[in-house]
């Protein structure tokens, strides 16, 4: 299983597009740890309506204390033999944890990285990373 920790924090905008490209995964053998990090806006409700619908999805709820922490309160409970983090205002490919898992699997590694991409609000690419795979 993944673990896949997403810090929460006033992302009423973005958060339902980041919730469902996680959810929708290739890869199905993961959990959702969604860690509302004080949000003032409707980022909460918004993570409870999910978990509502999909088991596999975790909400811790605290006071504002910053990503850094929120991260680590989700690495608390994580059940996953892997974690991965995702920022709340970031959506990510349909197959990204499937390949990340197989390169993994693959080639005996404890940690797997890929690239990005930086889009504007109509997913214009803006910048793209140059990662190359590699086994260190």
């Amino acid at each position: 299983m993944i673990s896949i920790i997403v810090p929460v924090y006033n992302a009423e905008l973005y958060l339902n597009r980041c919730i469902k490209s996680i959810l929708n995964q290739t890869y199905r053998e993961l959990e959702l740890i969604l860690i509302d990090d004080g949000s003032t806006d409707s980022s909460l409700s918004i993570c409870e309506n999910y978990a509502s619908q999909d088991s596999r999805i975790v909400i811790i709820s605290k006071k504002n204390q910053g990503a850094g922490l929120a991260r680590n309160e989700g690495l608390k409970i994580a059940k996953g033999d892997y974690i991965g983090f995702v920022d709340s205002d970031d959506y990510i490919s349909v197959n990204m944890y499937e390949e990340m898992y197989h390169y993994a699997i693959e080639n005996d590694a404890d940690i797997v990285q890929c690239g990005y991409m930086k889009v504007d609000e109509k997913d214009n690419i803006i910048a793209k990373s140059n990662y190359q795979n590699k086994i260190i």
